[in-house]
């Protein structure tokens, strides 16, 4: 195997790779990522057997040589080592040879490396994905949807279906659902030439999380496709391929009230920072509570205190409200998440009582529900 290739592209094409590797594998071929260079151009395979990131950098691109291939081949390289020498070397070119006993040779300008590879026959293939459950979402949507659930969901490994995301497809609508137990962020999308029937898969966290960095600023639309053990996400020239977490998922709808016996519309913005404000002191508490108090004339006060510290109290004047008067203690942190998921727009709060779960949504957009269990103080 044989091949030049422009420096910059090959960068790229790593840094979306390694994003699959892990040091931690107990599976020695995969601290390595694949390369398999046709005269098409150069497939780079990074996997930690949860995740598996694929990109293909193409030997023309807009008219220009990328990649000129000498001799076709395959090979896996020890992946952080590689990457460190590829972003040090000192000219935009780079060759790389691989030779017998998978001696690999790296020149560039008056530099050579030569290290040791890996056959590539070893490196696990890429699962078999069928074309029965497959849909298209524009990339700025994909991201807004992991953005507004991902931080919900649990971080314990004690039940493992619930540190992912459940996606379930169903009356051509895309519901995402995160939930620890103790939160829940939900959001609905319409989406065109949504399969038929119903389905639902539960992503793990990480793998969105690594897509949302994928797509980054991207425009192009995102072809997603599942079975029931894998969900594949392409875009551009970058596959990304995740295990599904395996269990059932609990129904989230029961937890939603349907009735209310408070509302109150106000400026999200405002409400984040004045808890942000009131979290200084409660930060030093275990759980970080704040408390929330319905006053007159449409004032919502909120307030936290520590016996060490003080206290603070802070007014805020509301759009409106209407029903009950409420005085309820919740974690400031999962009060500051949910309303950095409604991304400072009017939100509507919706109480039915001191210790029940409370709702909030943005004012402009109700696809977006956000699920908070209050804390009981004494």
């Amino acid at each position: 195997m044989k091949f030049e290739i422009m420096r910059h592209r090959l960068l790229e094409g790593l840094n979306d790779v390694m994003k699959a590797v892990s040091s931690k594998t107990t599976i020695p071929i995969l601290t390595g990522i694949k390369l398999e260079v046709t005269e098409e151009g150069l497939h780079l395979t990074g996997s930690d057997s949860d995740i598996t990131i694929q990109t293909f950098i193409k030997s023309e691109e807009n008219g220009d040589q990328v990649i000129r291939v000498i001799e076709e081949g395959s090979i896996v390289v020890q992946a952080r080592m590689f990457n460190e020498i590829i972003r040090k070397l000192p000219t935009s070119d780079v060759e790389i040879e691989v030779k017998e006993n998978y001696h690999i040779y790296i020149h560039s300008g008056k530099s050579e490396f030569h290290i040791i590879g890996s056959e590539s026959a070893e490196y696990p293939l890429l699962p078999e994905i069928q074309d029965d459950r497959q849909f298209v979402m524009p990339a700025d949507l994909l991201k807004s949807t992991v953005r507004e659930t991902i931080f919900a969901v649990s971080t314990s490994e004690s039940r493992p279906v619930l540190t992912g995301v459940h996606w379930q497809v169903k009356n051509g609508e895309l519901v995402c659902v995160a939930t620890n137990s103790h939160r829940l962020a939900r959001s609905k999308v319409t989406l065109e030439q949504l399969p038929e029937g119903e389905y639902s898969v539960v992503i793990p966290a990480k793998s969105l999380n690594e897509l949302s960095k994928i797509i980054g600023d991207s425009s192009e639309p995102v072809y997603i496709a599942m079975t029931s053990q894998q969900v594949l996400f392409k875009t551009g020239d970058v596959l990304l391929y995740s295990r599904l977490l395996e269990g059932n998922y609990p129904d989230t709808s029961s937890l939603i009230p349907t009735e209310y016996k408070t509302i109150v519309t106000i400026n999200g913005k405002e409400l984040f920072q004045a808890i942000d404000r009131a979290s200084l002191l409660a930060r030093e508490e275990r759980n970080n509570i704040v408390r929330l108090s319905l006053l007159d004339g449409n004032i919502v006060e909120i307030s936290s205190s520590s016996p060490e510290i003080g206290e603070v109290e802070e007014q805020i004047q509301t759009t409106s409200i209407e029903g009950e008067e409420i005085r309820i203690s919740f974690s400031a942190k999962y009060m500051m998440d949910a309303l950095r998921a409604l991304d400072g727009q009017d939100v509507i709060v919706q109480f039915t009582g001191a210790m029940l779960p409370f709702i909030l949504n943005s004012v402009q957009n109700d696809a977006i529900l956000q699920l908070i269990v209050p804390v009981r103080t004494y």
